[in-house]
């Protein structure tokens, strides 16, 4: 496994229950903001400890490859922490954001 997807798994593994991240603050924190999609790429081939439906896309939509699973796994799994949804679908990130601490 590539030091890359290590670091952006660590990063993720800190998201704490009930607050998601963008795939986009993800790459930042792993050090180049450009690297969203390698962002999404790792995170699928994520190992299981690792709390991938915590990261969804800079508006707050779930992922679509999560679908596979249950058309609504991805919202399912953030509301049982405590996520909080917009009338439209969306993760609420001004409510549920993570800061990155």
């Amino acid at each position: 496994m590539s030091a890359l997807y290590e670091r952006i798994y660590s990063i993720v593994r800190r998201i704490p229950p009930g607050k998601a991240a963008t795939y986009g603050q993800i790459a930042l924190l792993a050090g180049n903001p450009r690297l969203s999609r390698v962002v999404g790429y790792a995170l699928h081939k994520a190992p299981p400890d690792v709390p991938c439906h915590r990261v969804v896309d800079r508006n707050g939509r779930t992922a679509p490859a999560f679908r596979q699973y249950g058309d609504d796994l991805q919202r399912i799994l953030l509301e049982r922490e405590g996520a909080v949804f917009t009338p439209d679908g969306r993760v609420d990130l001004s409510r549920c954001g993570w800061a990155g601490e």
